[in-house]
């Protein structure tokens, strides 16, 4: 990461703080909620990922964060609104498993039956580009905030709490890539069953091979 890349990312986490100090010290009871990336229905990630207008990247993808199910942080916030003792808390929720949004996009090829292609382009021409496609397209493209937000790892506070703290279980990506990217198959493909029940077949099969042999 360059010097001005990490200014940027620094900054960002700066305003961040600022933010909740300033909430903390006009409404003390606040409860903040720091979600990790969220996937679910019409997220931005897995169906970003799955499209094929998500072509350019400006990090080769290394951002690193454990993605959250939307559902769990709805189930989360739900608990909140009825709970008077998370009043005054501070909440990190996030999913089970740490990933670089490359290993993300990895995983949606896999289930999506498709490789989908990611040019590197470098920030400082992708940030004003994005914000001119935007100026003349009606259609949500990318945004010079995510492409800061490419360059930021999420780091989680050890003094936050957690789902664990309002007793419940998140769920992993990786056991909702079919549910959410099915529709993005061909027909060909399909009614094909999930990309981790297709890797266990192919490797019984691997397996019976050499039993034989």
């Amino acid at each position: 990461m360059s010097f001005e890349e990490s200014r940027g990312a620094l900054l960002n986490d700066i305003l961040k703080a600022r933010g909740e100090e300033v909430v903390r010290s006009i409404f003390p009871e606040t409860t903040i909620v720091r979600p990790a990336p969220m996937f679910g229905f019409e997220d931005r990630l897995l169906h970003k990922l799955a499209g094929v207008a998500n072509l350019f990247t400006s990090n080769w993808m290394q951002q690193r964060f454990w993605p959250v199910h939307a559902i769990d942080v709805g189930k989360a916030l739900a608990q909140m609104v009825e709970d008077d003792n998370t009043a005054s808390q501070t909440y990190e929720l996030y999913g089970p498993k740490n990933y670089s949004m490359a290993e993300i996009a990895e995983l949606v090829d896999r289930e999506i039956i498709k490789k989908r292609r990611h040019l590197n382009i470098p920030k400082l021409l992708l940030k004003p580009a994005a914000d001119l496609i935007n100026k003349v397209t009606w259609w949500k493209t990318t945004s010079g905030d995510e492409i800061e937000r490419e360059f930021i790892d999420q780091i989680i506070d050890p003094h936050a709490k957690t789902f664990k703290d309002l007793g419940i279980e998140p769920g992993e990506l990786s056991d909702f890539t079919f549910y959410y990217l099915q529709g993005y198959r061909s027909s060909a493909f399909y009614d094909l069953p999930p990309a981790t029940e297709r890797e266990k077949r192919e490797e019984k099969k691997y397996l019976h091979v050499i039993d034989d042999q």
